[in-house]
């Protein structure tokens, strides 16, 4: 079912308040001083049905430009906005303002409803009528329905419910299936139940029993109970007014502008970009670190705009800017904001936001630029592919791709699938959930790894190559899971880039070359290991037989690097072929006779106790035995 929110917008004492009276039947005056002074000084709500039996929600917002802030807090959600006009007075500043934050904050259907018509001749109202439809020529009001009225005789109460009810019609059904977001209008207590809060839902659906946080405080709780239109209901959907009973939250701790969502898909910011438009009919320029008033939802903030392409934005002007806040911001990327300049208040510009949770940018940045359009553009495939090339190197989930692009994508599984096929971008399913990184986030990270093996490599000519450990630290950093980066190992491994040994990564073209001196030494150190057997021959004696100490550790160690002799324990080493041998002989001797002990290791390898258990502890750690009391089994 399609829910719908209709808005009035229009001067103070243009009749806004007393028109929905007559529609509704209802009074949204509700405050003392609102009644007391004849004005509307916060935002007034109601319902009514529709002659197609549709229940539409209704915001009345207040006309005088004190209390634009408030306007723009109820305004955020409209889906049909009847503009309101005095017939006796005509168009009016605030008309002007409220008309011109309706067209930056993107409002597609209107009607116009000429009230106290009564107060004036025909020839008059016709004049009002023709001077309205001019004015709003080129706007989306061109075209709109205009219908005079008079909430006090009852004039042209059906016409216009009648076109606001084929107006809503014509709105788009809201993304019933996005994440849930509720931004708050008003928040207060009610004795027994706690705290309430109210607003127009704008996205996704939210049932009893949920678990909810409200940003940007990250308080959670959970949902006791939901009512839309006066009545208790089990679900609250996008387009609806909704008041919700939230659980473990306390009234202070929540305030107009907050948003309720569910948890961890969004996240408060700091810095946003955005497109910006400057109004025509602004006083001046907009300057770079201009502080200005932002109005995002039912939220003001204080912010600096940074101006990304361009010196300053004349009127009429489109630009990339960057909003610095003065405190944290809940957005989702296009939504729809306003900038009043700080004082005098009035509203100046408008646009919508491309990335919700920016890094700060510098100024004509082209690469940055390019990105923002690529983002702007609304194609989803290539926002996605941009999103996760910014947060390749946290190696997100889909749920933290989502979370990045600000906004649900039913369709997320196949564009990711499209980018793989395509090769734009590679997953990673070693972990217990798939992880995404963009190819040119890899290639980057190649790049940086192939530069230090190079580097490596000419500084240690006899050493197979570079700890994994040591690699993984100054390359891919901290965010990295293990599993993951070892695949992105093997996956440079099989595209021949490099090749992997153990605990060391080398160039796939690298081989250690020795000169003949260090080939001599090399072939001592092996015969000496081929004549020993299984009793490791200490390295202290081995060194002590040569003159040039610093080149006979070189090649040592370099044999070790490159797998030819296997480390065991501490002054325990062997050749690989006797390693493997005496590995193969523990696995014969335990299938044959279930477990070995100390002794029999001893004998079958011919050597001392000493080294038979070095090799048995070995064993245990790499897990190809398992030790049983005295004893062991394969693993």
């Amino acid at each position: 079912m399609k829910h719908i929110i209709i808005g009035t917008a229009g001067h103070i004492d243009h009749g806004k308040t007393t028109l929905i009276k007559a529609l509704t039947g209802r009074e949204t005056d509700t405050t003392r001083e609102e009644k007391e002074r004849g004005i509307s000084i916060n935002l007034g709500f109601t319902f009514f049905d529709l002659p197609s039996g549709k229940r539409a929600g209704i915001i009345d917002v207040p006309g005088h430009e004190k209390f634009i802030k408030n306007m723009l807090a109820g305004v955020s959600g409209v889906d049909v906005v009847v503009l309101v006009i005095a017939a006796d007075e005509g168009i009016m500043p605030q008309t002007e303002e409220h008309f011109e934050i309706l067209q930056l904050l993107n409002v597609k259907k209107g009607i116009i409803a000429l009230t106290k018509s009564d107060l004036v001749d025909e020839e008059w109202l016709e004049m009002v009528e023709s001077e309205v439809e001019e004015h709003f020529k080129g706007t989306f009001l061109e075209g709109a329905p205009i219908i005079p009225v008079s909430s006090k005789t009852g004039m042209g109460i059906k016409d216009l419910i009648g076109e606001i009810d084929k107006a809503t019609e014509e709105v788009d059904p809201k993304d019933t299936e996005g994440h849930f977001r509720l931004p708050v209008d008003r928040v207060f207590s009610i004795s027994g139940f706690g705290t309430v809060v109210t607003g127009t839902i704008i996205g996704g659906k939210v049932k009893e029993g949920d678990t909810v946080k409200v940003y940007p405080s990250m308080n959670s709780g959970k949902i006791r109970s939901i009512q839309v239109h006066e009545e208790n209901v089990p679900v609250g959907e996008a387009g609806q007014r909704c008041a919700l009973n939230i659980t473990n939250v306390k009234v202070e701790d929540i305030h107009r502008g907050d948003v309720v969502s569910i948890a961890d898909i969004m996240e408060p910011s700091m810095i946003i970009d955005c497109k910006l438009y400057h109004l025509k009919n602004a006083e001046k320029p907009i300057e770079n670190r201009q502080r200005l008033r932002l109005y995002h939802g039912t939220n003001e903030i204080l912010c600096r705009v940074i101006i990304l392409d361009r010196e300053e934005i004349k009127q009429g002007e489109e630009a990339y800017v960057q909003l610095r806040l003065e405190s944290p911001i809940t957005a989702q990327r296009n939504d729809r904001y306003v900038l009043r300049t700080y004082s005098p208040m009035v509203t100046i510009a408008g646009g919508s936001i491309i990335e919700p949770v920016a890094p700060k940018a510098k100024r004509f940045n082209e690469n940055y630029l390019k990105e923002l359009k690529i983002k702007e553009s609304g194609d989803p495939k290539d926002i996605v592919e941009s999103t996760l090339l910014g947060i390749s190197s946290k190696y997100p989930t889909e749920f933290d791709i989502l979370k990045a692009l600000g906004k649900n994508h039913e369709d997320i599984e196949d564009i990711l699938k499209e980018l793989i096929d395509s090769n734009k971008i590679i997953k990673l399913t070693s972990s217990d959930k798939n992880v995404y990184i963009h190819k040119k986030y890899y290639e980057n990270k190649l790049k940086e790894l192939i530069d230090l093996l190079e580097k490596y490599h000419k500084e240690n000519p006899l050493k197979f190559g570079m700890s994994k450990e040591e690699i993984k630290s100054r390359v891919f950093g901290k965010e990295i899971k293990q599993k993951n980066y070892d695949e992105i190992l093997e996956i440079m491994q099989r595209e021949a880039l490099i090749k992997l040994n153990d605990s060391f990564v080398a160039l796939g073209d690298f081989d250690v070359k020795y000169t003949k001196d260090q080939k001599d030494i090399k072939d001592r150190i092996i015969a000496i290991f081929k004549s020993s057997g299984y009793n490791s021959p200490k390295y202290s004696d081995m060194e002590g037989n040569e003159r040039d100490k610093k080149t006979f550790k070189m090649v040592y160690e370099s044999l070790v690097d490159t797998g030819l002799l296997i480390k065991v324990a501490e002054d325990v080493v062997y050749l690989k072929e006797d390693y493997l041998r005496a590995k193969e002989s523990i696995k014969t001797y335990i299938e044959e006779n279930e477990s070995i002990g100390a002794a029999e290791a001893r004998n079958i390898l011919d050597t001392s106790r000493k080294y038979a258990v070095a090799l048995l502890e070995h064993f245990d750690s790499i897990k190809f035995t398992k030790r049983i009391e005295d004893k062991r089994i394969l693993y």
